[in-house]
């Protein structure tokens, strides 16, 4: 089965850089975006053999996700069931037989870090989340995470200590999320890889010379890990200030 995890940064505009271009070559079975920035009937998507499901933020043209599908779910559900963070569409949740798919776009904490103690709530709210699902069936996690885990994980770890997405407090929920329990599946294939990113700046040059951070992720349940078969990163895919991140797995 083959997952592929997008945040599009505007999917309209995404869609006038090749977005549909990709998504037909690439012929996922699931096909997860985040950050769509739009409206319930503010884009008409002719996706051929695929179920469509789009959660809005009430801010227009902010946050937003969407899952598309070629598998009928058994179950879908919306956000976390709190109110307090299902406002800006970051999260859908598809049953099916074997798994539960979560498409998740967390929270930024902001460059001033504003929102760093709402984000940490997030997070544990989210964790929690996901533990109950697990209960149940397996979980995979996709989405923009919005951390870089390592310091391998980012291009200048040292002059970003402490920056929004490389604080102390964010690495510390996503070690405390895979000692839940979970596994990121590039990281379990590909543990001292350097230099692989999913999201750059849009300053000058920036993604040219690979100036970049690993914020997209795809996570699965650890008792499913061994079912991994690949894990890719798109860097080559461009639409976007982040890239198309790829799971493969055999469930």
């Amino acid at each position: 089965m083959k997952l592929i995890s997008w945040n599009v940064n505007g999917l309209r505009a995404c869609v006038k850089k090749g977005f549909l271009a990709f998504f037909d070559e690439i012929d996922a079975d699931i096909f997860c975006v985040q950050e769509t920035k739009l409206q319930e009937g503010q884009i008409d998507l002719q996706l051929e053999g695929y179920n469509q499901y789009w959660n809005y933020a009430v801010k227009k043209g902010y946050s937003g996700t969407a899952v598309f599908t070629k598998k009928e779910p058994l179950s879908v559900q919306y956000g976390l069931g709190i109110e307090e963070h299902d406002q800006e569409g970051r999260v859908i949740t598809l049953q099916y037989d074997d798994f539960h798919l979560v498409n998740v776009y967390t929270p930024n904490a902001k460059r001033d870090l504003s929102r760093l103690e709402y984000r940490l709530c997030w997070e544990e709210d989210f964790r929690s989340y996901l533990l109950e699902l697990e209960k149940v069936k397996p979980v995979i996690i996709c989405g923009d995470l919005n951390v870089a885990h390592e310091e391998k994980d980012l291009r200048n770890p040292i002059s970003n200590h402490g920056n929004s997405g490389f604080t102390i407090q964010e690495r510390g929920k996503m070690t405390e999320l895979l000692k839940s329990g979970f596994v990121d599946s590039y990281r379990h294939l590909y543990p001292d890889k350097e230099g692989v990113y999913t999201w750059w700046s849009y300053m000058n040059k920036v993604r040219e010379r690979n100036i970049g951070w690993r914020i997209d992720y795809f996570v699965v349940s650890d008792n499913i890990k061994e079912k991994i078969v690949d894990a890719k990163i798109h860097a080559d895919i461009i639409g976007s200030d982040h890239c198309p991140v790829q799971l493969l797995i055999d469930l």
